[in-house]
Order: C-alpha cells, then sequence, then structure tokens
C-alpha cells in the first residue's frame, strides 16, 4: 500500500501541475491583463458573486452566485477583435448572456478610444439594448443594417465598431464550435502505432531477441522516428497540450505515444520512451558502441551529484514559462526540435551537438543531466517495493507550491516580469 501511495501521489503531483498550468493560461486567454470583475455584471445579473473561466471555444466567464451556482455568462470583445477599431481605438465591450444563452445587455470594460465618445455610448441606452433578447447564434448571423442598429450620434465610428466587434466576436466561437476537427487517423498516426508495438517488443521481449536487433532498432528509431517522423515528446510540446489543449482528434498517435510514455513506467517499472522510442537516447547509445574506450570519462560522484540538478531545475524554469507565458521558445531547451532540421533553430541544434559530443566522454550523457522530459517520465515511474519518499519527491511538491504560486498571482507577476525584461 506504502509503494502504490506512493506512486499515485507522484501522478498527482504531474496532474495537478498541469491543471494549475492549464487553470492560469485559461484565465491569461479570457481575462487578459484586465481581468473582468463580478461588479461589472451585478447589473445585469444581481446575484453575481464571483466569475469562472470557460475552458472551450467560447473563451469566456461563467458568472456565479454566492453558493457557486452558474447565473449566466460573460464574453469579452478583446483581444479577439483587435483588429476592429472604432475612431482612435478598440473598445473591450461585454456581452452579458442569461442560462438559456440570451442576451441581457452590453457593457464597455474598457477602452483605447476617445473617453467622450465612450461615455456617450454608454449613456446611450438605446444602443446598448439592441442585442438584448437575441441567442448567441441569432446575434453571431445578426445583419447590423437590417437589424437598424446605426452609430451613436457624435461616435459614430466608436458606437459602430463595438457592434461590429459583438458580432464578429460571438460569430468566431460559434463557428470554431460548429467547425470543431473531427477525428483523423492518418498513416503517420499508424506508423506511431508500430512505433509503439515494436518498443514494447524491444522492452518486454526475450532477451536473446531484443540483444540481437537492438543496434538496427535504435538505427530506425533515429532515421524514422526522429529525422523523418519528428514526432517527439518535449517540454514544449507537453506545455502546448496543458495550455490550450490536447489534440485527440488531429493527432491521436502523438498522444498515445504521450500516454505510453507516462503509464507504462508507472505501471511496468520499465523506461519505456527514454530507452525505446527516443531517438537521441538511441543516438547517444549508437556513438558509445563505437567510440574508442580509452575516451570514456569518470566523472567524480560531487560533479555527478551537480549535474544531477539541472534537469530539475530545466523543469521548474519550464512551469515557470508555461505559467506566465514569456515569449520564450521551450524549444531551445532540449535537442528533439534539431531532429526537424529545416526548421530547427540555433539553440535547440546547439544543445544537440553538444549533448551528442558529450556522450562520447560521458554515457548518456544528456540523458543523465540534461533531460527535463526524461526526468519528469522518470518521476513518475514505479521503483518496486524498496521505493521510499525521496529528496525528488519533496522537490516536486516544491514545484506544486511554485505553480500554485505563480496561478495565484499569475497577472501581477506576468506584468511585473514584462516590465523588468
Amino acid at each position: 500500500m506504502r509503494v502504490l501511495a506512493l506512486q499515485f501521489y507522484r501522478f498527482a503531483i504531474v496532474a495537478t501541475i498541469a491543471w494549475l498550468i492549464r487553470d492560469v493560461a485559461v484565465r491569461q486567454r479570457t481575462q487578459g491583463e484586465s481581468p473582468v470583475t463580478a461588479s461589472e455584471v451585478v447589473s445585469l445579473l444581481p446575484d453575481a458573486a464571483s466569475l469562472r473561466p470557460d475552458d472551450s471555444a467560447r473563451d469566456g466567464l461563467f458568472v456565479l452566485d454566492r453558493a457557486g451556482r452558474e447565473l449566466g455568462y460573460v464574453v469579452r470583445t478583446q483581444p479577439r477583435c483587435r483588429d476592429i477599431i472604432g475612431y482612435a481605438g478598440t473598445t473591450d465591450a461585454l456581452v452579458v448572456l442569461d442560462r438559456d444563452w440570451k442576451i441581457l445587455g452590453l457593457k464597455i470594460h474598457a477602452s483605447e478610444d476617445t473617453t467622450s465618445y465612450i461615455q456617450d455610448i454608454a449613456v446611450d441606452r438605446r444602443f446598448l439594448k439592441k442585442w438584448n433578447g437575441l441567442t448567441w447564434d441569432a446575434a453571431a448571423a445578426l445583419d447590423l443594417k437590417a437589424a437598424g442598429i446605426e452609430g451613436v450620434s457624435g461616435a459614430t465610428m466608436t458606437s459602430m465598431a463595438i457592434a461590429q466587434s459583438v458580432k464578429a466576436r460571438l460569430q468566431s466561437s460559434r463557428d470554431e464550435i460548429v467547425g470543431a476537427a473531427a477525428f483523423r487517423f492518418a498513416w503517420r498516426d499508424a506508423a506511431l502505432v508500430i512505433v509503439l508495438v515494436l518498443a514494447g517488443v524491444m522492452a518486454f521481449g526475450r532477451p536473446a531477441w531484443r540483444h540481437r536487433w537492438k543496434r538496427p532498432y535504435q538505427v530506425f528509431l533515429v532515421v524514422y522516428v526522429g529525422l523523418i517522423a519528428g514526432d517527439l515528446l518535449a517540454q514544449k510540446l507537453l506545455v502546448g497540450w496543458t495550455r490550450s489543449g490536447i489534440p485527440w482528434t488531429t493527432a491521436p498517435g502523438l498522444v498515445l505515444l504521450a500516454v505510453a510514455a507516462l503509464l507504462v513506467p508507472w505501471t511496468t517499472r520499465h523506461p519505456f520512451y527514454c530507452h525505446h522510442v527516443c531517438p537521441h537516447g538511441a543516438a547517444q547509445e549508437l556513438l558509445g558502441a563505437i567510440r574508442p574506450r580509452r575516451w570514456q570519462v569518470t566523472l567524480p560522484a560531487s560533479v555527478i551529484r551537480g549535474l544531477e540538478f539541472l534537469p530539475g531545475a530545466l523543469l521548474a524554469f519550464t512551469v515557470v514559462m508555461a505559467a506566465v507565458a514569456l515569449p520564450f521558445d521551450l524549444a531551445g531547451l532540449e535537442p528533439f526540435a534539431a531532429y526537424i532540421i529545416r526548421s530547427a533553430g540555433i539553440a535547440t541544434l546547439t544543445v544537440a551537438a553538444l549533448g551528442l559530443v558529450a556522450s562520447l566522454f560521458v554515457p548518456q550523457a544528456y540523458c543523465r543531466f540534461g533531460c527535463p522530459t526524461g526526468a519528469l517520465l522518470n518521476f513518475v515511474r514505479a521503483r518496486g517495493a524498496t521505493d521510499r519518499f525521496s529528496r525528488r519527491d519533496a522537490a516536486a511538491l516544491g514545484l506544486v507550491a511554485l505553480a500554485a504560486l505563480l496561478n495565484w498571482k499569475y497577472l501581477s507577476l506576468a506584468l511585473w516580469i514584462k516590465g523588468t525584461a
């Protein structure tokens, strides 16, 4: 029971960090740098007490009462409609709907336009009530001219920009929902399934057979999985999925690969992905097999202990980047994007080259001392009856605390870091 509890603890750690990053990403997308508050919709929904981000194509906020019951919904026109500009700038309008998805009214949340024009629109109740009673879909399909929606006198450009942005905002989400990608299983996904089957044979097949085919299989991993397909797990990919959603319908093979990479070591104690799928690990092993024995370097224990902190530090850095959403390309932390040579950046090519050169002197140098993705997969791996709560497990709890802090203070931290960058 102790070992099983420890395994569930580790999986819960990973799931909690992913949820915290996902939650802050949804709030960044729906709330931006100027969060909507419940007080702004009280005039239309008197019992409004709080708002909850909606993780769907609508990208809005559920309006809740003090008991947490849903009262309605609010969606803002910015930043999706940033290209619709009034007289002197964009206006962020709120569309407030009831539980039946009928519009209760519009509110002005913020604007870069002329203040006097915005004030004129705010007091023109006739203009703001033109959408009242319409459903989301009806408003998205509304013909503004046929509906008699005209600009407010003295603020025509600004008011018509608001009208156009309301229609465009509702229409874009409606079209996203209707046009959601259907499930697609292509040849590339089938090829990944074959790779997983072969990896399973290499991980659990007869030792004699595995030994005989080990080198040809590693060459296959480098050539096909790395250079041809390029379907590799990396922090860039995992963070993207965490923030934006998992592509179940458009890349089922890659999703299956990620599931296997987490669940197989968690249930069987075998380091499945790192040892039997990753082409960079295979490339290091192939180089180790041909290098002269005299090249091998034995590192001092103190150096090894220091280097072993690097993958965890890179994971902590990744958590910060994922939560704050700074413009940093996480692909540059790892070598995996280097296998897609036509689009590889300098940073990832450098990491790949250094990792391969280092493996000529220290076996599996990058896997041991540089790979944050490998550290993540190794963290969830079962270790049997002798497994104990370790310093690594305590450090993982610290990562949860870091993710929770970034989730709680996402806006102030993001603005502070961006201001000092």
